[in-house]
């Protein structure tokens, strides 16, 4: 039986549901992200793209773009509601529904021809209802694959519908740059760049055993994706990989003690976000991003999987100790993966009970009444993140 994917991407979603909210701000280049001096961009209007302003700009250099733009801090409460309302209409058309962030999925319907035509017309009645019940557009992709479905939503923004067909896809992929292949970042573009390496076509038929010691054993997959292969099952709901928190500072830190407190602050965020969603983490990364955006990220992986803020700020102190420090901070971020199902496995059974206790009873009122009803003493006069 022929597999078909559709991948759903909603039109610069959070910019779109302000302008759906507000009549003022339709037409009007809408900016949505971090406020603060060094905020970024989360979505940009498609009125304000049309000055240069993207997702993941610094929100300074957009202001320069576009100061006549609609600046917002967001309604992440009211996305999330939407989300769950999208979410609704896909579950219509196939239970196989793997959602990628709050505003993208991908749908297997497989098999689904007995109660539809064909995928396309699946995909344009999902985009059909969503336009119609939300007055909201989302651009579609249709392919064989999770890989070519995700790279067709994105040829024919807005309100696009693309179907690449089996047979189609190497003429397709043939030109488009490399940037577009699925997990070839700003890095190892450039370092395939240097190979003559420019666009998907011309990767799938290097040799990539000569790319490898440039690029790593990661460009056999990369070179399985450039000839369309991709194998990958849509699982449902699948249980998220990683959990993390990162915080972009509006003035440099320096000083151990500030650095210090900047830990226990997103040791804190991570873990209740871990146990919040049941889950410990075997794997714990810090990010590090100096003041000239040097980034340098270290790892330790545990023999038991933690969860509390105790762990994790000893692990982060651990691993930041190991980082030099010639120069201010910009960006600190602690990452949990390897995650497992279940609470943080202790040796010291009382004190274990008593800790995680303690723990349940302060994630109760966090969910009765905010993450910040309460907190450790020494975190009270921190600066907020931003």
């Amino acid at each position: 039986m022929q597999r078909w994917i559709i991948h759903i991407d909603m039109d610069a979603f959070f910019a779109s549901v302000e302008q759906r909210d507000h009549p003022g701000y339709r037409g009007q280049p809408v900016i949505v992200g971090g406020l603060g001096l060094r905020g970024v961009v989360s979505t940009a209007s498609y009125e304000a793209r049309a000055y240069g302003v993207h997702s993941a700009m610094p929100m300074a250099k957009a202001r320069r773009l576009c100061p006549q733009g609609i600046f917002l801090a967001g309604n992440y409460e009211q996305y999330s509601k939407v989300s769950k309302e999208i979410r609704a209409i896909f579950d219509e058309f196939t239970p196989l529904v793997e959602p990628l962030s709050i505003d993208e999925a991908f749908l297997d319907v497989t098999g689904m021809m007995l109660l539809f035509s064909d995928p396309v017309e699946i995909a344009r009645r999902i985009k059909d209802r969503i336009k119609a019940e939300l007055s909201l557009t989302a651009s579609a992709g249709v392919a064989a694959n999770k890989f070519l479905a995700k790279l067709a939503s994105d040829l024919k923004k807005p309100d696009g519908l693309v179907v690449i067909y089996p047979g189609q896809h190497t003429a397709v992929l043939k030109n488009l740059p490399i940037g577009r292949l699925w997990g070839v970042g700003e890095v190892m573009s450039r370092q395939l760049i240097k190979q003559g390496i420019q666009t998907i076509g011309q990767l799938a038929s290097a040799d990539v055993s000569l790319l490898e010691r440039f690029c790593g054993k990661e460009v056999y997959d990369l070179q399985r994706l450039a000839l369309g292969q991709d194998d990958r099952p849509v699982m449902p709901d699948c249980q998220p990989k990683s959990i993390g928190r990162e915080i972009t500072y509006e003035h440099d830190l320096f000083s151990a003690e500030e650095i210090e407190t900047q830990w226990l602050l997103l040791a804190e965020k991570v873990g209740w976000r871990l146990r919040r969603a049941g889950l410990s983490a075997r794997t714990i990364t810090v990010k590090i991003r100096f003041a000239s955006f040097k980034t340098i990220t270290r790892s330790r992986t545990f023999s038991e999987p933690c969860s509390t803020d105790e762990r994790l700020f000893a692990a982060a102190k651990t691993l930041s100790a190991k980082v030099s420090k010639t120069e201010s901070i910009r960006l600190l971020g602690i990452t949990a993966s390897k995650l497992t199902v279940g609470e943080e496995i202790s040796l010291f059974s009382n004190q274990d009970t008593k800790r995680n206790n303690m723990y349940q009873a302060v994630d109760k009122l966090r969910l009765k009444f905010g993450e910040g009803v309460i907190t450790k003493v020494r975190l009270l006069n921190d600066r907020k993140p931003k």
